[in-house]
């Protein structure tokens, strides 16, 4: 467990800064930071409910604003901090994105505590897709496969 410095604390706090910010401004009340290099490159809050757009947590925000300010969508020096655990979602982003460590804030408990719940979407990854609440179903993968293939095939490709 790495040593949390003052300056961590101060990322967080702009983290949560912003999350009251969004409350106060009508988003949801979540923030997030990212750091490189001991400087902020991104900070963004919850904008679900203000942009219509249900992939508008903090994370996301973030890290598409760090990708678009760094020129890459590979954040491995990269750290993030969050007023709120990472759902699912902004999980899996992290992970795509490479980050390489997060702090948090609130836990999903606490979140779940003002009906953020997260732990439905957590049992529905546990389960079999036949037996989800919301259908996957496979749908012309011999056509589609073809787009793979072509890829794979590609050697200018960029690898992510």
């Amino acid at each position: 467990m790495p040593n949390i410095t003052e300056q961590d604390k101060t990322f967080m706090r702009e983290a949560i800064r912003l999350a009251d910010e969004s409350v106060k401004n009508g988003g949801g009340p979540f923030g997030a930071v990212i750091v490189k290099d001991g400087e902020i490159v991104a900070g963004c809050a919850n904008s679900v409910t203000i942009d219509n757009d249900p992939t508008a947590h903090a994370e996301v925000n973030t890290i598409r604003q760090a990708c678009r300010k760094l020129g890459t969508f590979d954040l491995s020096d990269c750290v993030i901090y969050t007023s709120c655990e990472p759902c699912p979602m902004c999980l899996g982003a992290i992970y795509w994105a490479r980050i390489k460590r997060v702090y948090y804030g609130n836990t999903k408990k606490d979140a779940a505590d003002i009906d953020f719940a997260d732990d439905f979407i957590y049992r529905e990854l546990e389960l079999h897709k036949e037996n989800r609440s919301v259908p996957l179903i496979s749908l012309l993968r011999d056509e589609a496969i073809k787009t793979f293939k072509a890829w794979k095939q590609k050697e200018d490709r960029v690898e992510y």
